[in-house]
């Protein structure tokens, strides 16, 4: 059989197994999931939230669809950042999916250099990528690959 990535946009909310699923227990927690087909189904837990992350919408816009800040700020899970030399600052990113950001800033004369705001230019060009990777996995959740 061949291989395929799928993403779509879906509902859903926690609900306990009505039923024995697969090993699942009747009362287990999960999530009830409903797919833009009406389909409803149920899936355990640690699966859904492994497949899935929830919409958080912007504030701003009128959609419920849309990337917020939060989702921005929720999907990094750990930040490094270091000096290199005595005017550049290097910051890394792991998201929680695992992939790594890098970014690099750095000061024209050594005498101005400040390793925060180093890092605070550099974690705004990380975010920007985040909004236009999870912007992409959100259109494609919406309207698929083709």
């Amino acid at each position: 059989m061949d291989k395929y990535i799928g993403v779509k946009v879906i509902e859903a909310e926690p609900a306990p197994s009505e039923k024995e699923v697969n090993g699942h227990h009747i009362g287990e927690m999960g999530y009830r999931v409903k797919y833009p087909d009406g389909y409803v189904s149920w899936s355990p837990k640690e699966a859904f939230e492994k497949a899935y992350m929830k919409i958080i919408p912007n504030p701003n816009l009128k959609s419920d669809v849309s990337i917020s800040q939060q989702m921005v700020n929720d999907f990094i899970k750990e930040v490094h950042t270091s000096t290199v030399g005595d005017k550049t600052t290097l910051v890394r990113v792991v998201l929680v999916n695992g992939f790594e950001l890098v970014e690099a800033s750095a000061c024209v004369d050594k005498e101005n250099y400040s390793e925060e705001i180093g890092a605070e230019i550099c974690l705004g060009k990380i975010k920007d990528r985040i909004w236009a990777f999870l912007g992409f996995l959100l259109q494609t959740g919406v309207g698929g690959v083709r």
